[in-house]
């Protein structure tokens, strides 16, 4: 399987550090096996691999980055495309499956509170405080497409629309509308310093031409 290593190495690191020699083998191919479901286009494997490969490199912007990085392994694991609380179930997964091997409660509710973080409807943690670094950190790797390159940018919005291929046009576009303006008008669009000299520019060049096209179909 492409990306079998940098998940396998990923795995294991952040397993390793939480859940100490519980056996992890099972449910990371389950959560393999969530990832590769055939109704994912964007939020797929690949969308994954490319979160734990930016993660990897940005791991020293961490506090906790064993716990950021089972928050990325879990922030999709549920991805039904009819659902809005796939963040809820994600996070309620991970929950059941650390505490099953006895990681500590504290970093479990952490944990739990990064994979919903990954709603992106504030820029606040759930108790409304400012974000912490490992959360900006977190949301801002998920958010990274935003910040690619235009062709890109263009393929990902395309698998959006793919995997939400049910969705009469019109309503499609006014839902999508409404979340790339929110995004716009967020400023930054990234909190982590390093991140956002990256990416910013890039995002709202994005934005700006996404949100023009649905417009013009309007």
């Amino acid at each position: 399987m492409e990306h079998l290593a940098l998940l396998t190495a990923s795995w294991q690191r952040c397993w390793t550090e939480l859940a100490k020699n519980a056996q992890g083998v099972e449910l990371f191919q389950q959560l393999i096996q969530a990832y590769t479901e055939p109704q994912r286009v964007y939020h797929s494997i690949q969308h994954l691999a490319d979160c734990l490969r930016l993660f990897q490199e940005n791991r020293e912007l961490a506090s906790r980055p064993e716990e950021v990085e089972m928050a990325l392994w879990f922030h999709d694991a549920i991805y039904d495309v009819t659902a809005t609380d796939n963040e809820i179930t994600s996070a309620h997964w991970a929950e059941t499956a650390l505490k099953a091997v006895g990681v500590e409660e504290s970093s479990i509710q952490r944990i739990v509170q990064l994979i919903l973080a990954t709603r992106h409807t504030s820029n606040s943690d759930q108790n409304g405080d400012e974000v912490s670094a490992d959360t900006a950190l977190l949301l801002d790797i998920d958010l990274a497409i935003l910040g690619a390159s235009p062709a890109r940018y263009a393929e990902f919005e395309s698998q959006i629309r793919q995997e939400y291929g049910w969705v009469e046009p019109e309503r499609f576009r006014e839902g999508r509308l409404s979340i790339l303006k929110r995004f716009q008008a967020q400023s930054p669009v990234y909190h982590t310093p390093k991140l956002a000299n990256l990416w910013e520019k890039n995002a709202h060049t994005n934005l700006a031409w996404a949100i023009a096209e649905l417009e013009r179909n309007c």
